[in-house]
């Protein structure tokens, strides 16, 4: 079969073949390469301030790219707008959230923003929240999926949601909630809040993300290189069989016609 696959056509063939096999293997390090994505917002980006009413917009949904961002504003805790989240670990302890609005300076339409203030023990009403113009920074975090099975009867509330915390507070709030990592007078100085720990929300994982759709895609250019040589292979092979049934049908003829003769 070597002689066969020796043929100009032949030869011809396997450098087509060659060169699909290349194309295909090539897309396939193309997809390899597209199934390992990077984090939507790296942290050397997250971890620096910015201004809460430059980065996200009334009304807006908080998507990936705008979320996990440590931000700062000023403004006031609205009085009387406590909330618990239940089920909240602090140092392996489980107690609760305490959250309340806070009105950010030079917002549109006087909106509002749900602050994590610290974490308690136990679902007792808070201690106050500080008065007077303040400045928070914070990470700010998209919502938290609403449980549909909530005792309404119940002192907490199991997720923070700010569509459901705007209905509460009869309130504008920007969309997601920001975990109060440091709250102080306009001054910088620090806050009391006795009874309350304060929190602290770290950046998402930084590994990057793998797109398994892209994984399948790249094996899948890989089964069309090795099918494109075994096209090739199986053709040469047909061709090797053809010519030894030519072979095998001209001494048959031969035997026929030297038996003929003798008759």
């Amino acid at each position: 079969m070597f002689k066969t696959a020796l043929k100009l056509k032949w030869i011809g063939a396997l450098l087509a073949a060659l060169a699909i096999a290349t194309g295909f293997v090539a897309l396939s390090g193309w997809q390899f390469g597209a199934s390992e994505s990077e984090p939507l917002v790296k942290v050397d980006k997250t971890e620096k301030p910015v201004e809460l009413t430059k980065h996200v917009d009334i009304g807006v949904e908080l998507f990936g790219t705008k979320a996990d961002q440590i931000v700062k504003f000023t403004g006031e805790f609205v009085p009387g707008t406590d909330r618990l989240i239940s089920d909240r670990i602090d140092d392996g302890h489980k107690g609760v959230w305490v959250v309340t609005e806070f009105k950010v300076d030079g917002a549109k339409q006087d909106a509002g923003i749900i602050v994590v203030r610290g974490w308690q023990p136990e679902a007792t009403t808070p201690s106050t929240a500080p008065t007077g113009e303040l400045e928070v920074t914070g990470r700010l975090l998209p919502n938290e999926g609403p449980e549909n099975e909530h005792d309404l009867r119940s002192k907490t509330l199991p997720s923070i949601t700010s569509a459901q915390l705007a209905n509460i507070w009869d309130s504008v709030l920007y969309d997601g909630f920001v975990s109060g990592h440091q709250i102080t007078t306009v001054k910088g100085q620090a806050v009391d809040q006795p009874g309350l720990d304060p929190i602290y929300v770290g950046p998402q994982p930084q590994e990057a993300q793998i797109n398994w759709l892209n994984v399948f895609y790249g094996i899948e250019w890989v089964v069309f290189a090795g099918f494109a040589i075994f096209l090739w292979y199986r053709m040469v092979k047909d061709d090797y069989h053809r010519d030894l049934d030519e072979i095998a049908e001209r001494a048959a003829q031969a035997r026929d016609n030297g038996t003929n003769n003798e008759n």
